[in-house]
């Protein structure tokens, strides 16, 4: 029975969760990467903001600096020691988008409660003859809930699209007339019901890691957990 198929599979669920230490947390996001294939052979960086409004001495900008710094190591790549000698400079972007109403189905088990009541069944005894004869035993049954079905329900959410840019530019000096040449850049995005940007900032740079220098020709969409070791990596910082 499906039903009972569906319940035994939640319950399997919430007994591994529990022996497990507790499950870790899923989050999905959207990349999207380009690269310049005429460009490469860059190891050295210098971190700017892309934002005129947000200085490098920002606490928030420098936090996460540190995230990206941690992020782009895992490709072998360093930020050197000062925006002169840097191959690329790599604008960083970054931010909370406003709310916006979404829609969520959730499956939710539907419950019943049996009547109880009770029955009656023949248990063999035997006699000090030794005869057996079958005695009349009187069981009380009490009322149970129990789940008898599942419904799906739509409800309206509240979400928020956070994103983490990076766009790194070839460091030669051009002409007033020219524009700096990009060398690659990376988008990543994730949209659900949590504002928290600070607590999203180093998950994004996680995400972001086997894209650099990278293109995706359709928009990636990947999911990584809390326990996954990228994310410990970035965690950790340098």
């Amino acid at each position: 029975m499906v039903t009972r198929k569906l319940a035994v599979q939640a319950a399997t669920v919430i007994t591994t969760c529990v022996f497990a230490g507790g499950c870790s947390s899923t989050y999905r996001f959207k990349v999207d990467a380009i690269s310049n294939p005429e460009e490469s052979g860059h190891q050295s960086y210098k971190l700017v903001s892309s934002n005129a409004s947000v200085s490098e001495e920002d606490l928030q900008f420098k936090e996460v600096a540190e995230y990206v710094k941690t992020s782009l190591s895992g490709r072998g790549i360093y930020e050197a020691p000062n925006a002169e000698s840097a191959d690329m400079i790599i604008d960083v972007s970054y931010g909370v988008g406003e709310p916006q109403i979404d829609f969520k189905s959730y499956t939710s088990p539907v419950y019943a409660v049996s009547r109880g009541g009770t029955r009656t069944i023949m248990t063999p005894v035997m006699g000090a003859d030794g005869k057996v004869r079958m005695v009349a035993t009187t069981i009380y049954e009490p009322p149970r809930r129990e789940v008898v079905d599942f419904e799906e329900r739509i409800v309206p959410i509240t979400t928020y699209e956070k994103f983490l840019r990076l766009t790194a530019r070839d460091n030669t000096e051009v002409n007033e007339s020219e524009s700096p040449v990009q060398v690659w850049s990376i988008y990543v995005k994730s949209k659900d019901e949590s504002d928290d940007l600070r607590k999203y900032i180093p998950l994004m740079a996680a995400a972001s890691v086997d894209y650099v220098g990278e293109n995706t020709d359709n928009q990636e969409e990947i999911k990584l957990k809390d326990t996954d070791e990228v994310v410990a990596f970035v965690k950790e910082g340098m």
